[in-house]
């Protein structure tokens, strides 16, 4: 569900960015991937890590704009991609418990 989130709102991101940039994509490809390693998830290997410890985002796009203005739809699509940023610097995460 991570991945599927990160791929979501860079997609929409990119769409933004694009529009305000004036940038004509006829098609763009997001996919996401990462590095698991399931024996920690599972509790097997108590010294496995939980999480993931690589993830990759891949965007592919048609479209006829200059390398320069990619570099610049790229850029501030990472920069305005909530959950792009929030992977990319971690939060305070606090776990408030309560009994019902």
């Amino acid at each position: 569900m991570l991945l599927e989130a990160l791929v979501a709102c860079a997609g929409v991101t990119l769409g933004a960015v694009a529009t305000a940039l004036g940038i004509e994509l006829r098609d763009a490809t997001l996919t996401a991937e990462g590095d698991l390693d399931f024996r920690g998830t599972l509790g097997v290997d108590k010294a496995a890590p939980v999480g993931f410890q690589a993830i990759r985002l891949n965007i592919a796009v048609d479209t006829d704009a200059s390398d320069e203005a990619l570099d610049s739809l790229f850029k501030l699509t990472e920069r305005y991609c909530v959950v792009y940023q929030t992977l990319a610097r971690p939060p305070a995460l606090v776990v408030e418990r309560q009994r019902r």
